[in-house]
């Protein structure tokens, strides 16, 4: 349970009592009224600005409404305090039963704790993630892409909603022809040719594979032939090679998607066209010129006539072109075509995850995004910024086989799928990230994975030599829910409860976000906690989880024990990562 709405349902119940009794006036909007951990603990569980957002519009002062709610608030059962603070903030302290509940209901929901159909209502969720170009193996940045990706829609899936990964493939560019005109030379390669890269093509060893394949289906049939017979079935061919190797890739990571959608295969089913003239029938489209850009003397710009987009009337700071001098279409156009069919196939909110070089993109794509939903349709762009890999502090070598970047598959043979998925996650998407190989594998309190992976093995550490001192007794979650969980009452057992009991909120509140980074910082609150607890049980021999001559108090440490393991494992699992019982 999310206690905080328990506790925002009795503070809302209370004001409408006070509305009833002529306190305060009818027709107050309780909506802006939030609950949230107060920033100093020693304040508080619980603070409340309802008072403080209120006051104007029922034309009393803050602290006035404050002191009158407060005053109901203690009446409740399991209140230990509520008092006024400030220039209106309440702060609420609960009874140690209130949080001996919340233990057990961890306890009870297993490995659903904190599961909730929080999002069931809000319609399918589309998340847009990786969608690099098919040009080569995968790099290390992509991983944090996918890690991302894959666990924003794990967490949306954990609170109800109904999510659809998707791989946008963008296979219809130049990128695409300078792809098969590289594995071409690896094909007259395999053919035993002597051949050089030529500045503009992709020198990475990878297309070796591809050029081999090629003679395999072909033989030697496009040798010497001219490139209008070979380009096609050549790009063809590469793209297919590639995006089999970007799913290997990804497989290491344990990511998959639901859909692949191809932006060559929407050009030629006349989906661009049908886009751009939907606009068009709203006015949206039309030929005109552009101002210069900025930093651009007019000497320097050449005024053009172009077909472009009224972008600016949804937010953009200017129009945008979507179709090019020759009569092509823009990249933009192609994305607008891609967002119309993620709208006509039902999705309410949109969820793309792009590489920071795309940040000047996400303003463009918004507007076009309002514009074809008539603002019905929510795109969050999530930008994720580069990876840094190091070794000891200095930058890694490239790899040989992609030629120009380290791959993703070097990274995850070198330290573990779970070790790549947690440090992706350890910060927010849009800041930078040092991924350092000798600290990711190294066993300390600095290393965020090892912290966490070391908590979780303690518990089951603790549990495993329970049941040796206790045999036959039933240590498992819901039978531990029963045990007599008031006997624990020190404060650093009472602290390692709060924390487990802000789950329910906070996978929510990291769902409502689109910031599955959260999920890493609760998990390292909750690793620390346990952590100090176990450390004073060692200098403290009342502390001890296993207490001798005292089966009722060991119990209840289990109980502890237990759901700590459990709200690391679930917190983990979401992560993509696997929990472990035993360090090695």
């Amino acid at each position: 349970m999310n206690y905080f709405n328990l506790l925002l349902t009795r503070i809302k119940t209370e004001m409408e009592d006070l509305q009833a009794a002529g306190t305060l006036p009818l027709g107050l909007d309780f909506g802006p009224v939030g609950l949230d951990p107060p920033k100093d603990p020693r304040h508080g569980d619980v603070s409340t600005n309802a008072a403080m957002v209120l006051a104007k519009a029922a034309g009393k002062s803050p602290r006035d409404i404050a002191s009158a709610l407060v005053a109901r608030l203690k009446a409740y059962p399991d209140t230990e305090a509520a008092e006024v603070a400030g220039p209106g903030f309440i702060n609420l302290r609960l009874k140690a039963p209130f949080w001996y509940e919340r233990l057990g209901e961890a306890l009870l929901a297993g490995d659903a704790y904190g599961r909730s159909q929080f999002g069931a209502s809000k319609g399918a969720i589309n998340v847009e993630f990786v969608s690099a170009n098919p040009t080569g193996p995968m790099h290390v940045g992509h991983a944090r892409g996918a890690v991302f990706g894959d666990a924003l829609a794990t967490l949306l899936e954990f609170t109800g909603h109904d999510v659809k990964r998707e791989y946008y493939i963008n296979d219809a560019g130049a990128q695409v022809e300078v792809l098969a005109r590289s594995a071409y030379l690896r094909y007259r390669e395999a053919l035993g040719d002597k051949i050089e890269i030529p500045s503009g093509l992709y020198p990475g060893e990878y297309l070796k594979d591809v050029g081999e394949g090629l003679v395999e289906l072909y033989k030697s049939r496009f040798h010497n032939a001219p490139e209008s017979e070979w380009l096609e079935p050549f790009r063809e061919f590469a793209v297919a090679e590639m995006m089999g190797e970007i799913r290997d890739d990804l497989e290491l990571l344990g990511v998959r998607h639901d859909v692949f959608t191809s932006e060559r295969a929407l050009v030629k089913q006349g989906k661009v066209d049908a886009a751009l003239g939907d606009l068009k029938a709203k006015g949206l489209i039309y030929e005109g010129v552009l101002e210069p850009p900025k930093g651009k003397e007019p000497e320097d710009w050449e005024p053009r006539q172009q077909t472009l987009f009224r972008s600016t009337q949804f937010g953009d700071d200017i129009d945008r072109p979507v179709q090019k001098s020759d009569g092509s279409w823009t990249y933009f156009a192609t994305d607008i075509a891609y967002h119309a069919d993620k709208i006509r196939r039902g999705f309410g909110t949109l969820v793309d995850v792009w590489g920071a070089d795309h940040g000047g993109y996400v303003k463009r794509m918004q507007a076009a995004v309002k514009a074809q939903s008539d603002g019905k349709v929510a795109l969050d762009v999530k930008l994720c910024q580069l990876v840094k890999l190091m070794e000891r502090g200095e930058p890694v070598k490239m790899s040989k086989r992609a030629g120009t970047f380290v791959t993703l598959k070097d990274v995850v043979d070198r330290v573990g799928r779970d070790v790549v998925r947690f440090i992706m996650l350890t910060r927010r998407n849009d800041a930078q990230l040092d991924f350092d190989y000798a600290l990711v594998t190294e066993e300390s309190r600095e290393n965020p994975v090892f912290y966490v992976q070391y908590a979780h093995a303690r518990c089951h550490s603790v549990l495993r030599n329970a049941a040796k001192e206790m045999p036959g007794v039933d240590l498992s979650a819901a039978a531990l829910a029963k045990v007599e969980l008031p006997r624990l009452t020190h404060p650093d057992e009472l602290a390692l409860i709060k924390v487990l009991a802000s789950w329910p909120r906070s996978v929510e509140s990291a769902a409502e976000a689109h910031e599955p980074h959260r999920v890493a910082f609760w998990l390292r609150d909750l690793a620390a906690t346990f952590h100090a607890l176990w450390n004073r049980g060692k200098e403290e021999e009342a502390l001890r989880f296993l207490v001798d001559g005292d089966p009722s108090l060991t119990l209840a440490r289990m109980a502890l024990v237990r759901g700590c393991a459990l709200g690391l494992a679930v917190g983990l699992r979401i992560m993509g990562v696997t929990p472990v019982e035993e360090l090695r």
